[in-house]
């Protein structure tokens, strides 16, 4: 019995999200364009259930490249309508289409000659009528066993809000960069982080040009604790790596390997990533070659840092 009942309420809300899509129509388009070509900010705005929607909805933009944010349509009244200005556009969500503050906001905000989007469940409310742009979101029940508590209405238009937010995004050219920008702390902020924030530069990175004695190339790695080391020309490109394993292959076949030179027991197919590159994405190169170490290039191929696996480790990228 509780199942049955649990699964007819989502039964019913997936139901009234596909409704939304044959609502989708012109006035979905006029209002991203509208958005879009807009430099102010997007004012969304409800009271309720559908001012929570609503928070959901300004959250969701302003995470995807839409400036926007949320104004409690009763407290617009009593002094916060002060956050409105020039330029901006509001969007109201009120699924009646009748709420009285909700009307008040779109109101005030036309006579300052603000475009304003509306999405409500009734097409001739006031609302509707008040707003410029007026989107349908309308569904056929609630999943209130009653027909009465917003359920339904509240999940279609959460869906219609992300929708917009979406369409917007892709229309803005939003790319993965923009969302890392927007995203600095939590998981999804090391989950865009660069190379360029975690590599090592400098003194940190193991290096030793093609004529280096081995016995000072074998130092050279012991001492920066990567267990490589990177083979460089006098411009500082990048000819090959020795690692600890090239190493223990070396000394099997040629016992007289200290004697030789760095650029004499290289090994040419060195792996690399770009600074620009997400760490994510040098995890993944590492994983695919199993290594641990990853050179970084600079223009024309010259040697510009070095990052170890234990860098993705600190910084959260991967886990031990």
């Amino acid at each position: 019995m509780i199942l049955e009942a649990a699964r007819r309420v989502l039964q019913i809300e997936a139901d009234s999200v596909r409704e939304q899509i044959g609502n989708l129509g012109p006035s979905f388009v006029e209002a991203v364009e509208v958005i879009a070509a807009s430099p102010g900010r997007l004012c969304v705005s409800g009271l309720g259930k559908s001012g929570l929607v609503g928070q959901k909805v300004a959250a969701t933009l302003a995470s995807t490249g839409t400036p926007a944010y949320f104004l409690h349509a009763a407290e617009a009244s009593h002094g916060d309508l002060g956050m409105l200005v020039a330029g901006d556009l509001v969007l109201v969500l009120s699924y009646s289409g009748e709420t009285a503050e909700v009307v008040r906001l779109i109101e005030y905000a036309r006579a300052r000659d603000l475009k304003t989007i509306a999405m409500t469940g009734v097409e001739g409310s006031s609302v509707a009528r008040a707003a410029d742009i007026a989107l349908a979101i309308t569904v056929s029940r609630e999943a209130c066993p009653l027909n009465l508590a917003p359920t339904a209405s509240t999940t279609a238009m959460l869906a219609v809000g992300d929708a917009l937010a979406m369409a917007l995004s892709e229309k803005r050219g939003f790319k993965e960069e923009d969302f890392a920008a927007l995203h600095p702390g939590g998981d999804l902020g090391r989950r865009f982080l660069k190379i360029k924030d975690l590599m090592r530069t400098g003194e940190r990175v193991p290096s030793v040009l093609a004529d280096t004695p081995m016995t000072e190339a074998i130092h050279e790695m012991s001492r920066k604790m990567m267990g490589i080391t990177a083979v460089v020309d006098a411009g500082g490109g990048l000819l090959g790596v020795i690692s600890d394993g090239d190493l223990r292959r070396l000394l099997e076949k040629d016992p007289g390997l200290l004697s030789q030179t760095a650029g004499a027991c290289l090994h040419p197919g060195a792996k690399t990533v770009d600074a620009e590159e997400f760490a994510s994405t040098a995890l993944a190169r590492m994983e695919d070659a199993r290594i641990t170490s990853l050179f970084v290039l600079g223009p024309e191929g010259r040697l510009a840092g070095a990052v170890h696996l234990h860098d993705l480790l600190s910084a959260g990228i991967a886990t031990g």
